[in-house]
């Protein structure tokens, strides 16, 4: 063989070489959730847990929030992503109103920890149910955000719209809702986060506070619409003067990838999820203690080929 094909040979072979190496994306981004929330912080321990599980990799954490990031994987403008149960379901369903066709592009890797849809009013308000809301001011996250999802479907299903208030604001932090909140331009805040949330623990420190509770109808209402909706309790002391349990609606924290992202890459990333729960709850009191199990909980998203394989494996499914 002369040195002409035997340079071709060699040429062909390492590209064969190449071409049979799983596929690897290099730069990534995550996207998280509004600054102030605890996505953020517990996304860039999962940047970090990720990137010395996976050699070569680089993430990038940028906010986010529950639709605009089953939007954002759906559209390739994000490979890794935080998500809320009820407003995933919704995306993979192609629900109305946050979506219009269904997504095809987003997949589970894991569950993480129960989030609380709270609805928080100042006492001097004298809100104690839905029916109180009329003539008060509203603020809230921006369309695209779970807590702005649930909030239009709880209004609806007593009869209302955001025309109920006086006036709605929508802001995406926590930090300047609670602001509001402080100088009483704002009246009740709706948010979907841990309980205690640090936000309302800082307003509650300001300012009196009441936890208005869902009831039955409403509860019953939004299960209907989405079966990823569920109702936790709230336990008395959780905020300051809070003397009773109060329910509330809740939904999963999860964490999703492009469903398009190689089978090795994410079965690595579901296992440093799973082995690791007790590093990420240092960051995230809500997520310690949960397990393999919880973890690979069916809530109507679909598993990634290398999460299920995982999940498989070690007999959580």
């Amino acid at each position: 063989m002369n040195l002409k094909k035997s340079s071709l040979v060699i040429t062909v072979l390492a590209l064969a070489a190449i071409s049979a190496q799983p596929l690897m994306a290099k730069d990534m981004t995550m996207m998280t959730g509004p600054q102030g929330g605890s996505w953020i912080p517990l996304g860039g321990a999962i940047k970090g847990l990720f990137e010395a599980a996976i050699p070569g990799i680089k993430i990038t954490v940028s906010p986010g929030a529950g639709v605009a990031n089953v939007r954002g994987l759906d559209m390739g403008k994000a490979q890794i992503a935080f998500g809320n149960s009820s407003t995933s379901v919704e995306g993979i369903l192609g629900q109305k109103p946050s979506f219009t066709k269904k997504v095809t592009n987003a997949c589970q890797v894991a569950n993480m920890y129960p989030q609380y849809f709270q609805v928080v009013a100042s006492k001097s308000a004298n809100i104690r149910s839905v029916a109180d809301f009329k003539g008060k001011v509203l603020v809230t996250q921006p369309k695209g955000n779970t807590s702005e999802a649930v909030a239009s479907l709880m209004l609806a299903a007593n009869g209302m719209s955001y025309k109920s208030f006086k006036k709605t604001n929508f802001l995406a932090g926590y930090t300047d809702a609670v602001s509001m909140m402080k100088d009483g331009h704002a009246d009740v805040f709706m948010l979907g986060t841990t309980a205690p949330a640090s936000s309302v623990m800082d307003l509650a420190s300001a300012r009196d506070i009441e936890l208005v509770p869902v009831d039955d109808k409403t509860m019953a209402a939004l299960k209907k619409i989405n079966g990823g909706f569920n109702r936790l309790i709230i336990k008395a002391g959780t905020y300051p003067k809070q003397e009773k349990d109060v329910p509330v609606v809740a939904y999963s924290t999860h964490l999703m990838v492009a469903c398009d992202l190689p089978e090795d890459m994410v079965y690595t990333m579901t296992k440093t999820m799973v082995t690791h729960v007790d590093d990420l709850a240092l960051v995230l009191k809500a997520i310690k203690g949960a397990t393999a199990k919880d973890m690979a909980m069916d809530i109507g998203v679909p598993f990634h080929k290398g999460a299920l394989k995982y999940y498989k494996e070690i007999g959580a499914l």
